[in-house]
């Protein structure tokens, strides 16, 4: 039995991956990853880190970030307290999606996680404070490769279900999208 349903969001890119807990009278087991399992998700490599995130104050929003290649990685974002609006966006050149997005509620209650894959940018919004998110990343943080996107760039067209309440200069700060964005290499 798989310890995880897999449903695609978006073809060729994230799904929402939802852990099946085992419970009994002692209290519950959930296997957070299995390479194996969640490489017929689209999980690629081998886990290069593992990062906590806390953010404090509902209404947060972080992101829209993501590596370029040679560093480009998959990442599988998991809520361990309070819950988040989870988004990712196509900015994969050539793809018949570019631009659009997919986004799904996490929460510590749900069990659900993201998976995204490379060549999608990556952010949330807390939807309740003392948020933890846990990341599975296959590949290393490259700073020389790190890019993003402004999270209220009205080319991404997304709508946060709260009014923002704490956003960082940097992640407001990225280029705005033109129409001769053409996407980052696969």
């Amino acid at each position: 039995m798989s310890r995880f349903i897999v449903e695609e969001l978006m073809p060729r890119g994230p799904v929402r991956v939802t852990r099946r807990e085992i419970g009994d009278a002692r209290g519950s087991f959930t296997r957070l990853f299995c390479q194996e399992e969640l490489g017929d998700a689209g999980w690629s490599g081998t886990v290069a880190q593992a990062n906590l995130s806390v953010t404090a104050q509902r209404g947060t929003v972080r992101g829209m970030h993501f590596q370029h290649p040679p560093h480009a990685e998959t990442k599988l974002v998991i809520c361990l307290a309070g819950a988040i609006w989870d988004v990712a966006v196509d900015v994969r050149a050539g793809s018949a999606t570019r631009l659009g997005h997919v986004a799904a509620e996490l929460s510590a209650d749900n069990s659900a996680a993201l998976l995204i894959p490379p060549g999608f940018a990556h952010g949330f919004q807390t939807l309740t404070d003392d948020v933890q998110l846990l990341y599975f990343h296959s590949a290393a943080h490259a700073p020389g490769a790190e890019d993003g996107v402004d999270p209220f760039d009205p080319a991404l067209d997304l709508t946060w279900p709260l009014p923002p309440t704490v956003v960082s200069e940097r992640d407001c700060g990225w280029a705005p999208i033109t129409p001769a964005f053409q996407g980052v290499a696969p």
